[in-house]
């Protein structure tokens, strides 16, 4: 498991904002998936996905790493920021926005 966690590790630290998903950015997989990217892509900011589903070790593995039991799962600046509720959320108050201009902007 410290294989797995190193390399998650490598992952979040490595990308500014990555998204663990359930399939791809194009072919999301289930509607949480789904909502998470729409929002970033609707912010025409870059990212980064993670596709679970071609992973067992990091689909476990990413719940053990943030503590959190369900995927989808959103880094920024090596910070997780919580699932599709928490994104819907953050995307409609503008938190999101003003977290995300603060990682362009840097």
């Amino acid at each position: 498991m410290d294989n797995i966690q190193e390399k998650i590790d490598e992952l979040v630290n490595n990308n500014s904002i990555i998204l663990f998903i359930k399939g791809t950015r194009t072919f999301p997989q289930c509607g949480f998936s789904q909502t998470v990217t729409h929002i970033f892509d609707l912010m025409q900011i870059p990212y980064v996905t993670v596709n679970v589903l071609e992973n067992e070790e990091i689909r476990q593995g990413i719940k053990s790493y943030s503590h959190w039991p369900t995927i989808p799962q959103v880094y920024i600046e090596q910070e997780f920021i919580g699932g599709a509720d928490i994104i819907t959320e953050m995307y409609h108050n503008g938190k999101l926005q003003e977290k995300v201009e603060k990682v362009l902007a840097a």
